[in-house]
């Protein structure tokens, strides 16, 4: 497949980027289990099998790896949902059954621990988009999941101008962060009317924020916890 963009790591290696096919599973399959392995908390991380890698590769998303030569280093997907999934994330962010068919799902994304530090995975994101965007797709909303306290995936969501709309378990007992972006019509941040930081750990405090209509902007650093800030229009 063809290189669409290159660039140098922080310890002076080239790097390129291309979009995967099913001909690279071994590679993506065994990246996963790499960085799985090495994370302390594996909650972050929900392993795809192998068969949600294919569904992806054979026309339902697209893929973007990173290569260092010919190791895969760093891997960033999108995947167009089943509508009839009762887990559409969707469902959870409130849009009608009517708009699932214009939602694509920011899915699984990953660096191997020896590359992480050289902004891989905000490359990836920006990347990965304009590549959507040259499909000429039919797509508004982007929605994805993030487990509390991995910092580096709920950094970059935010630098996407992703926002949070749930706080819900999924993938059967995983408590996550449901965020969406409409690309039709971003959030009109000069009407925003209350603001109100929470510390992640204050799980039900920030459920309640978003049933009443609240809505995560962004993530920071408070003394010696970390805080979400949240904002009603």
């Amino acid at each position: 497949m063809q290189t669409i963009y290159k660039g140098r790591l922080n310890n002076g290696d080239d790097f390129h980027v291309r979009p995967l096919t099913i001909k690279d599973i071994s590679k993506i399959f065994r990246l996963q289990s790499d960085v799985y392995k090495k994370i302390t908390n594996k909650a972050q991380l929900a392993q795809l099998t192998k068969d949600e890698f294919e569904y992806i590769l054979t026309g339902k998303g697209l893929m973007l790896g990173v290569f260092v030569e010919n190791e895969l280093i760093a891997i960033r997907a999108l995947l167009v949902p089943k509508i009839d999934d009762p887990e559409h994330l969707g469902l959870d962010v409130g849009l009608s059954k009517e708009q699932l068919a214009e939602v694509i799902y920011q899915e699984i994304s990953f660096v191997h621990l020896d590359y992480q530090g050289n902004r891989l995975q905000q490359t990836l994101a920006k990347l990965i988009m304009e590549q959507l965007e040259k499909e000429n797709h039919k797509y508004r909303y982007v929605c994805c999941t993030v487990a509390p306290f991995n910092l580096p995936s709920l950094i970059d969501k935010f630098k996407q101008g992703m926002y949070v709309k749930a706080l819900t378990l999924k993938y059967a007992d995983q408590l996550r962060y449901v965020f969406l972006k409409d690309l039709q019509a971003p959030l009109p941040i000069e009407s925003v009317k209350e603001k109100r930081d929470v510390p992640m750990e204050l799980i039900e405090q920030q459920q309640q924020l978003l049933a009443n209509g609240w809505v995560g902007m962004s993530l920071k650093r408070n003394d010696n916890s970390y805080v979400v800030t949240y904002v009603k229009f």
